[in-house]
Order: structure tokens, then C-alpha cells, then sequence
């Protein structure tokens, strides 16, 4: 997009939300990247100014000019707090002829939503998915279970629970390297001590009973996940979003290739670079999965192809749209409009299949050149910048906060000396 056609583009958007009488209030719960995008999609349809709700500031969205509001609550993250912040919340903002719309940003406000969901839709309107099902995709053997009863392909994967830290971890057919990650993330998320990373890659029975008593010392004291290790780059990382609608209709299929992730332990799994791709019987396969379950609302699907029996294998799906999952938005199908069809109007508009290529970043052109390992894949970055096919959202032009332009400038010159220092 030009510059011009930007200007264009928001002074229409600017003058459509001057004459529109908006039915809806977006709230949004958080306060990090994935809210700013959220945050960005619903300003750049509707040119509104949401109400962001938080625990703390963070840098991406405590500066910008993009939230009307940003109320903070230190104990938003307590699950008995929750529902009656919520409901502060819902009766200071609360107006006639208007629906609140209510969005979480993460796994745990998500799951609040979800646990409060009788209580919250006294105030709000949102979509997502049921406590069973959900219960289903974030215990993950739970998760892997359903995956067989499905027939969908995932990594080799064991069980152990670290209550049980005398019993070793015990399997013949266990092949390392193998990958050791926590099943209850929200548990994990709350847990702070040395050493901790989000995937712990090991090499031996050794590694392995290090990492499982490390865990069981920082008190989580749930199941973790041992699971073969994939080979491959980044770029063998896939990432599917869909939005299925309050009734169980998937309405948007997005499919993007990993380009790059964070590679700082604390980080791995978060992509900061994707390139959107078209591959329908993939597509289809997860509009089935979510269908046969009866999803609704977002989800981001985290998947990865192994070369050596050709296959793509699923390892989780986030119940909520994904921190890069904005590149929905980049295609031309606005995460915010989605939400605002649905929840607010009670549209049904037909499914749609993403077939554009555009290159969603959040890093610098110089972190992409350097580090896009894969020649074709670094070739075709080059391409879609020459062509203007690429987007970076943190920079988005309507956000006027010169503070936040000099964080952000910051943190671009951070990002080439942590993948120059982290290897992963």
C-alpha cells in the first residue's frame, strides 16, 4: 500500500466512524503484542479507539494512540478477581444501544472468559469455545487423545508426571533428541525460577531427568510432554488461524509458513516473521477437526512438516488468535470485522480460503536477510519487500506516539543481536 492510498484509506475510515453510530464497544483483555494487533485491526476497519483492560503496562501498547482507554488492574490475573473486574469494567463502559464486545489476548484471560462464561454474558457478547472443549485442546492428553479418535498426525509423544519425581521416565522406544515442554501452560506461566524456558531440547535419558527434576524443584506439579523431535528449521513450522462462528461454522481459513521464530529460550515457538500460503486440503483437514468438535471462536493451530514421511504433524492448538495471527488482517480478512459480523450482527457470510501471499514481520529487513537460513524462502522475503508485499504491524502509521516510535526503534536494533546471540 502507498503512502497516499494509506492516507486515503484512513480518511474514509475516519469519516465512515464520524457518521456510523457503531453498535458495539470493543474491550479487549491484555495488554501485550497480541493486544495491539487486536487492537490495530479494529482502528484500521472501524477507525474505533477500543478499551484495553490490563494487570500492567507493557511497552507495545502503554504509548500508543491506538486505545481509547487502558485500565489496569493488578489482580486481573487472579481467577476469583476475574469476573468482577469484568463486571467494573462492563458497568463503567456500559451504553445504551451498544454491545460490549469482549476479546482475551491470552490462554489464561481466555480461560477465564470461558469459566465465567454464564456470568460475563449478562455484560458482554464473545465468542469462544465451550469449557469442555476447551479442556479437550489445552490439556494436551486430552489434546493428543482427541487427535487419534480424529486421525490427525502429531509427533511421537509420552507422558510424565512430575508429582512422581522418584519414578524415572522410562520408554525403550523413546529416540533422542527429544523436546520437553509443560502440559498445563497456564500452570507453567505463573511459575518463575532459573533456567526456565518455554521448550527444553534434550539429548539424553540424563537431560531428560535433569529438566523433569528441575521442574518438579519450581513446584509444578502437573504432566509434562516428551515428544520426538522433528527436524528442521524454522521454516518446516506451519501456522493455521481460523475463526469458526458462534455456531460452529468455520467462516476463515488461514494457512501461513514460518519464516523465523524467537530463538531466546523463553521465546521459542513465537513467530516473528510468516509468509501466508495457500494449501487447501491442509486447510480443509483443520475446518474438519474443528467442526467435528463443534469449536467456535479463533483458534491458531501450531504445526510442523517432517520430511521424512512427508506428512504435516499438529502439535497444539491455541484456543484464541495468535500473537502473529494478524497476518489475517495483512490478507484482507480483518480479525476485528470477523468478530464484529458474528458477535455483534449476526451475519453468515460464506467460508473463505486466504490465497493471498503477503510476508507478515514483526523483525527488520536486516534480521530477515541474515538469518532466513532456507535460500528460496530468503529469496522470496527479498521479493515480497521489493514488491511491497510485506507488513511489519508494530509500525502502524496511524499510531501517532513519538515515545512509542523510539521503543520501537529500540527493540528493532535488539532483535539482530538476539538472533546473532541465540541459536536454537
Amino acid at each position: 500500500m502507498t503512502l497516499l492510498s494509506f492516507i486515503i484509506s484512513r480518511v474514509i475510515d475516519i469519516l465512515e466512524a464520524i457518521m456510523a453510530d457503531f453498535n458495539f464497544i470493543p474491550i479487549i483483555v491484555g495488554t501485550d503484542l497480541n493486544t495491539y494487533n487486536v487492537a490495530i485491526s479494529f482502528h484500521e476497519k472501524y477507525g474505533i479507539h477500543p478499551i484495553l483492560i490490563g494487570s500492567a503496562p507493557l511497552s507495545f501498547t502503554e504509548y500508543s494512540t491506538i486505545p481509547d482507554k487502558i485500565d489496569y488492574y493488578p489482580e486481573l490475573h487472579q481467577p476469583s478477581e476475574f469476573p468482577k473486574i469484568l463486571e467494573k469494567v462492563a458497568k463503567k463502559y456500559q451504553t445504551p444501544g451498544k454491545k460490549l464486545l469482549l476479546i482475551g489476548t491470552s490462554d489464561m484471560y481466555v480461560r477465564y472468559i470461558v469459566e465465567n462464561e454464564a456470568f460475563l454474558k449478562q455484560y458482554y457478547v464473545f465468542n469462544y469455545p465451550s469449557l469442555k472443549i476447551l479442556n479437550q485442546l489445552q490439556y494436551k492428553k486430552n489434546f493428543y487423545q482427541l487427535c487419534d479418535q480424529l486421525g490427525v498426525d502429531y509427533p511421537r509423544t509420552f507422558f510424565y508426571d512430575c508429582r512422581q519425581i522418584d519414578v524415572p521416565f522410562e520408554d525403550d522406544q523413546a529416540q533422542y533428541p527429544l523436546i520437553i515442554k509443560p502440559s498445563n501452560v497456564v500452570k507453567y506461566y505463573d511459575l518463575h525460577f532459573e533456567g526456565k524456558k518455554k521448550v527444553y531440547r534434550v539429548n539424553s535419558k540424563a537431560e531428560v531427568e535433569t529438566v523433569l527434576k528441575r521442574l518438579h524443584d519450581a513446584n509444578y506439579d502437573d504432566e509434562v510432554i516428551i515428544q520426538e523431535y522433528i527436524p528442521g528449521e524454522d521454516t518446516s513450522m506451519w501456522d493455521g488461524v481460523l475463526y469458526a462462528n458462534t455456531q460452529g461454522k468455520v467462516k476463515l481459513v488461514a494457512l501461513g509458513q514460518v519464516v523465523l521464530q524467537e530463538h531466546t529460550p523463553t521465546a521459542i515457538g513465537n513467530y516473528t516473521a510468516i509468509i501466508s500460503r495457500y494449501n487447501l486440503p491442509l486447510m480443509q483437514k483443520m475446518q474438519g477437526l474443528l467442526e467435528k468438535i463443534g469449536y467456535t471462536g479463533f483458534a491458531n493451530f501450531d504445526i510442523k512438516y517432517d520430511e521424512r514421511d512427508h506428512k504435516f504433524k499438529l502439535f497444539e492448538i491455541n484456543i484464541r488468535q495468535g500473537r502473529s495471527s494478524y497476518y489475517i488482517t495483512q490478507t484482507g480478512h480483518n480479525m476485528a470485522q470477523l468478530l464484529v459480523d458474528d458477535c455483534v450482527n449476526q451475519l453468515d457470510p460464506p467460508i473463505t480460503y486466504n490465497e493471498r501471499t503477503f510476508l507478515f514481520t514483526i523483525v527488520p529487513k536486516v534480521v530477515l536477510r541474515e538469518f532466513v537460513s532456507d535460500p528460496k524462502i530468503n529469496r522470496e522475503c527479498r521479493e515480497l519487500i521489493k514488491q511491497k508485499r510485506w507488513g511489519n504491524p508494530l509500525f502502524y502509521r496511524a499510531d501517532k506516539s513519538l515515545k512509542r516510535k523510539l521503543f520501537l526503534a529500540a527493540r528493532q536494533l535488539n532483535y539482530v543481536k538476539k538472533y546473532r546471540n541465540n541459536k536454537w
